[in-house]
């Protein structure tokens, strides 16, 4: 068991949500994972979606908490890959490398090499599922790898995450650019004032908002983008800017 695990021995999925594999489906995933659970339970409370959890027995026992953990080995197990692999680059590359490695667009993908979707329990049915599709997949992988954790603990969940992210790292070459520095760079070229980022909406729960970000440079009609953070909204702001003026990234 992990130092400090703070789901107990115990867990098990809330009785009241239907379980989201039975005992085939859950070997093929576990298959496809490369990891056999101990420890049943962390892998139903993985799959099962914080908006069907509910009435849990205790709130530690949470999807969210899972996602929480998942994200912080994620990012460890990344930066570990990376400083193998890229032993000459430097902090700021190495980063960049990072950032596009845990962004929700490569967890999508990753949970879309597992399939991910026909594992999920999630509350609403069919239309909520489709509104949710990235997020609930990119969040329903992070809780996986939290659960790997807490049932084996870093060294086998950064042996998962190396089998599923070894083919997203060998896709990229060279350091991918930040497209905030691109953008600024962009901008004082053409001789424009840099550009100027305003929060134009926030949506979502507390815990979890979704924050929408406009980008504005002169001479240029703005662009809004979104994402799970002030910075990451603004990132995409400013990716979908480029796009517009046909600057590549």
């Amino acid at each position: 068991m992990a130092y400090g695990d703070p789901l107990g021995p115990d867990l098990q999925c809330d009785r009241s949500v239907t379980p989201p594999t039975d005992g085939h489906e859950r070997e093929r995933l576990e298959k496809a994972l490369g990891h056999h659970f101990s420890r049943a339970g962390l892998l139903s409370a993985a799959l099962t979606h914080s908006s069907a959890s509910v009435g849990a027995r205790k709130p530690e026992e949470s999807f969210e908490r899972l996602e929480f953990l998942g994200d912080r080995v994620l990012g460890l197990a990344v930066a570990d890959m990376l400083l193998a692999r890229y032993p000459e680059e430097n902090e700021g590359a190495l980063s960049r490398r990072l950032v596009g490695l845990v962004r929700r667009e490569a967890l999508v993908e990753v949970a879309r090499s597992l399939d991910l979707e026909r594992y999920l329990t999630i509350a609403g049915g069919p239309g909520a599922r489709r509104r949710a599709a990235d997020r609930m997949l990119a969040d329903g992988c992070e809780a996986l790898i939290g659960a790997i954790y807490l049932d084996a603990g870093f060294d086998t969940a950064a042996e998962v995450v190396r089998n599923l992210w070894t083919p997203l790292m060998d896709g990229v070459r060279k350091p991918p650019q930040d497209a905030k520095t691109v953008l600024q760079e962009w901008a004082q070229g053409q001789g424009r004032p840099l550009p100027v980022y305003t929060v134009v909406g926030r949506e979502g729960a507390d815990h979890q908002p979704t924050f929408s970000v406009e980008v504005s440079v002169e001479g240029i009609e703005p662009v809004v983008g979104s994402g799970l953070s002030k910075r990451a909204a603004e990132q995409a702001a400013a990716a979908a800017l480029l796009a517009r003026i046909g600057h590549v990234c």
